[in-house]
């Protein structure tokens, strides 16, 4: 017994001529939209909404960028404007010169020891003749 294998599913029937029902309902449903529009609301405030609609259902309807139908660019387009993004940078390290270190140890807050000048002496000694300083 043998079974026929259905070829060619992916393709989209055509109706109404050269059209499919998707692109026959993007039509009737921009159509629709356009009428409204223009006999509810003068033409010169209905033209920002009869532009666009008209627009959207073109596109809709016929445009396929890269081959793939625009409400799935649509799609795509509106997910990523709502949905939550997750920014991820590197902080570049700052070359610091030794003013900038002078004033990021010696800021508010922060104690930095003084030495009077005999201790300076006392110890500068100490360690030129590799002498362990005790402390006092």
């Amino acid at each position: 017994m043998r079974f026929q294998v259905p070829q060619f599913i992916n393709i989209e029937d055509k109706i109404f001529g050269p059209l499919t029902v998707l692109q026959f309902v993007y039509l009737v449903g921009g159509g629709g939209m356009v009428y409204i529009a223009y006999h509810l609301l003068p033409l010169y405030l209905g033209i920002f909404i009869i532009a666009p609609a008209a627009t959207l259902a073109l596109a809709l309807a016929f445009l396929k960028p890269n081959g793939k139908p625009f409400v799935y660019l649509l799609q795509s387009a509106l997910t990523y404007m709502f949905s939550n993004r997750l920014y991820v940078w590197r902080r570049a390290p700052k070359q610091m010169t030794p003013k900038d270190a002078v004033k990021e140890f010696s800021g508010p807050g922060s104690v930095v020891p003084s030495l009077s000048e005999s201790k300076l002496k006392d110890l500068t000694w100490a360690l030129d003749i590799n002498q362990n300083v005790k402390k006092k």
